[in-house]
């Protein structure tokens, strides 16, 4: 009976009593809420480790583009260079096969206004312009056609973003785009690959890292400086015209002022680009890119007496004005 008595008391004790009374106390504990001040600081580490892993990505893809120009053999003639395999296909799966008797190259030069040049260079086999250039309200002194535009990375988003002017208007259109690895980001290989989905009648390719050396390695060559010590940006206008050298038999360059243009005869003021009539000045612009040191510039004028040696050697003619 004590016994019974004894469990009886027992289950009134604990009757009614739900199995969390009898859970372990750790299951009961909460964890209190990372404070605010917290959660910024963990936001800061993530943040600061993604940074590090960036930087450390950029500075292998440095090293490996400078290994890469010790190992990179120059031709001995622009005609040797060949242009498979060195410009990739964006997006892949196409080869830069093209080959042209006759090009005319168009600069960008307000020389051309008035020329009334249009007809005559659309009536050219093949025809290179640069960057963004139109010829929308321009086309009866530069012409509409264009078979290949050369594109620098920092003018990839104008040209791109403008495809009625600088992609349809043409039933083929080939774009080669121009950076450093570095300055060749994702978005702008993104952006060139999705608008070449858009539009059928546009043909995209890269200038490879080795090619990108290549250039520079030329310009050593050519003009006894090293262009990162000498603090040189290489210009637009000198990759269009090693690639117009590849692509064409003769070349035709319109509108490209020789290097003695700005300190032989002071001419009158005229706009750096054709489509930019309040832009900077021509001259102004040569001149102060080529003697600065401060920073990094294009040389121009260095540039156009590298062009000037090469018309005999690759049957290349200047017009507009004429070189003598």
């Amino acid at each position: 009976m004590e016994e019974r008595s004894g469990s009886q008391k027992w289950r009134r004790r604990h009757e009614g009593k739900g199995p969390a009374s009898c859970a372990p106390a750790f299951v009961q504990r909460r964890h209190p809420a990372m404070s605010p001040h917290a959660i910024v600081l963990v936001i800061l580490f993530a943040l600061f480790m993604l940074l590090i892993i960036y930087n450390s990505n950029s500075r292998n893809e440095a090293l490996r583009y400078s290994a890469l120009q010790a190992k990179t053999p120059l031709p001995s003639s622009l005609k040797k260079w060949g242009v498979k395999g060195e410009y990739l296909p964006v997006p892949g799966g196409k080869s830069l096969v093209q080959h042209c008797n006759q090009c005319a190259l168009i600069t960008s030069s307000s020389h051309l206004l008035g020329s009334k040049l249009g007809k005559t260079i659309d009536q050219s086999e093949c025809t290179i312009r640069m960057n963004d250039a139109p010829t929308t309200g321009f086309s009866e002194d530069v012409g509409n056609k264009t078979t290949f535009r050369v594109v620098a990375h920092s003018s990839a988003f104008r040209v791109l973003k403008r495809p009625q002017e600088f992609i349809s208007k043409t039933p083929e259109n080939i774009l080669i785009f121009w950076g450093p690895p570095l300055k060749m980001q994702k978005s702008i290989i993104k952006l060139i690959e999705r608008v070449s989905l858009s539009f059928p009648n546009m043909t995209a390719f890269a200038v490879s890292p080795k090619r990108m050396q290549q250039f520079d390695e030329l310009f050593r060559k050519e003009t006894g400086k090293d262009r990162q010590t000498s603090r040189s940006w290489l210009s637009t206008g000198w990759f269009t015209m090693v690639i117009a050298v590849e692509l064409c038999d003769k070349l035709h360059v319109y509108g490209m002022v020789p290097p003695s243009y700005c300190t032989k005869t002071p001419p009158h003021r005229l706009p750096y680009h054709y489509y930019e009539p309040k832009g900077p000045d021509e001259c102004t612009t040569y001149i102060h890119n080529e003697r600065s040191h401060k920073g990094n510039h294009h040389r121009f004028i260095t540039e156009k007496r590298v062009f000037g040696r090469w018309a005999n050697l690759y049957n290349i003619t200047f017009s507009h004005p004429e070189w003598k």
